[in-house]
């Protein structure tokens, strides 16, 4: 598993920065990352983006993407990224959103994530599902953008 200070560390040793942009998960990605020491040498800063206006105006997702996909989405999660990375000149970015629960949202059902990614070298998102309560699903949602950042890293690192 990949913690917040694997992601640290290896932005630190690449000489790389790391943003975030979070819906599902609120904040909580930032703040596993800003908990690990030497943080402010790699991590530039996050955007929670909950409502469509925010991801909207914080982060340039188109207004139509979000009316047409929803913002439970592939498409959604990788402009969300390219977005945060393009206003805060970070080398590497991820995102989150999904539906935490009780409730299916836009169609989607509970437990439904998105993780995007977006480097110099490109974007993309996948989609995970986790059985659980609100809890458990936001959880899950943090461990998989750690390690899509980690990973990403990596890349971006040996490119």
């Amino acid at each position: 598993m990949t913690s917040a200070q694997d992601v640290i560390a290896a932005a630190r040793a690449a000489e790389l920065s790391v943003a975030v942009a979070e819906s599902l998960t609120g904040g909580a990605v930032c703040s596993a990352l800003v908990s690990v020491p030497g943080a402010s040498h790699a991590f530039v800063g996050g955007v929670v983006s909950y409502s469509l206006s925010a991801k909207h105006t914080l982060l340039g997702v188109p207004d139509e993407l979000l009316e047409t996909v929803g913002p439970v989405s592939r498409d959604v999660a990788v402009a969300m990224a390219e977005g945060v990375r393009t206003r805060l000149g970070a080398d590497v970015a991820v995102s989150t959103t999904g539906v935490a629960g009780p409730e299916p949202h836009d169609g989607q059902p509970p437990g439904t994530v998105w993780v995007g990614i977006a480097t110099a070298r490109g974007s993309d998102a996948r989609m995970h599902v986790v059985a659980g309560d609100r809890e458990a699903v936001r959880d899950a949602a943090v461990s998989w953008a750690l390690a899509a950042a980690a990973q990403a890293l990596v890349e971006v690192s040996h490119a």
